[in-house]
């Protein structure tokens, strides 16, 4: 068990080299798979995988993969599950898939494996997370599902993709945001620092004011931090008549400057000036 989690936080690659999840270890009778070999079979026997976290396949990259195929056929196989006589499911390869599909392809290369539900799950989002090219929504799905299917603590997860677990929250703080930004964000309209600043900003409608503005005006990451951070600073709130009297007394008391700071949400900080050294003795002396 611990050499196939290891091999998960490798990639698929790792995977296919593991004896343990291999379909068989000599030819089948019925279909001519073996270990570690690559196999041709009809497109028409596919399905596509139903845990893959891809959700968004852009029509022109499609057509311009299956123009490709259609040349040079497929290079690199995809992966696929064996559910039954002539069943195949996709474990990952599924854009490959589609541009076959498009470039009406009768057959394709495939490794085919044994994997559960949840090894499917696991295996498509580690192959596809590793790949570069989801965007930062559908990393969060993939990784929020793994959480919740797989029932994986945020460091079992952390080990299985081979990622840091501050990076992994980060991920999945992104699916707080507003519908209207994770929309965004999926269609590479603002990027995943726009986001990250956008979390920093607490009222729902606060985020999506400040998002219509990035968009209008075209702002930088570095521009929503700025203005994040002034926005959420807390003012500064007048003191009363008793705690000025408060400051000055405190002045007396330490016989050196004393300043009071308070917020608009009641916080605040009491500040002790002092000039040297013995300014200071003198000071710390006073809570003896």
């Amino acid at each position: 068990m611990a050499s196939k989690k290891s091999a998960l936080g490798k990639g698929l690659s790792a995977l296919l080299e593991n004896s343990d999840t291999d379909i068989t270890t000599r030819s089948d009778n019925d279909n001519k798979f073996s270990v570690n070999s690559i196999s041709r079979i009809n497109i028409s026997d596919i399905t596509p995988n139903p845990f893959q976290p891809r959700m968004d396949f852009e029509k022109d990259s499609l057509t311009e993969l299956s123009k490709s195929i259609k040349e040079h056929g497929i290079i690199q196989p995809i992966t696929v599950r064996k559910l039954g006589r002539n069943n195949f499911e996709i474990i990952s390869g599924e854009r490959r898939y589609q541009a076959a599909k498009i470039a009406s392809i009768d057959e394709i290369p495939c490794y085919v494996r044994i994997a559960d539900d949840q090894s499917m799950l696991e295996m498509a989002i580690v192959e596809n997370i590793q790949r570069k090219d989801l965007n930062p929504i559908e990393i969060s799905l993939s990784y929020q599902r793994l959480i919740h299917e797989c029932n994986l603590t945020h460091e079992q997860l952390s080990e299985k993709v081979s990622k840091n677990r501050s990076t992994i929250s980060n991920y999945l703080r992104l699916l707080k945001l507003p519908v209207i930004v994770q929309k965004a964000l999926r269609e590479n309209i603002i990027s995943m620092g726009h986001a990250r600043a956008l979390l920093s900003i607490e009222k729902e409608s606060e985020i999506i004011s400040a998002f219509k503005q990035i968009v209008n005006e075209k702002l930088s990451v570095r521009a929503v931090e700025k203005k994040s951070i002034k926005k959420n600073k807390p003012s500064k709130a007048v003191l009363s008549r008793y705690e000025l009297r408060m400051q000055n007394n405190l002045t007396y008391h330490f016989n050196s400057k004393v300043k009071i700071n308070k917020n608009n949400k009641g916080g605040g900080q009491i500040t002790i000036y002092f000039n040297n050294e013995d300014q200071l003795n003198d000071i710390l002396d006073n809570f003896e």
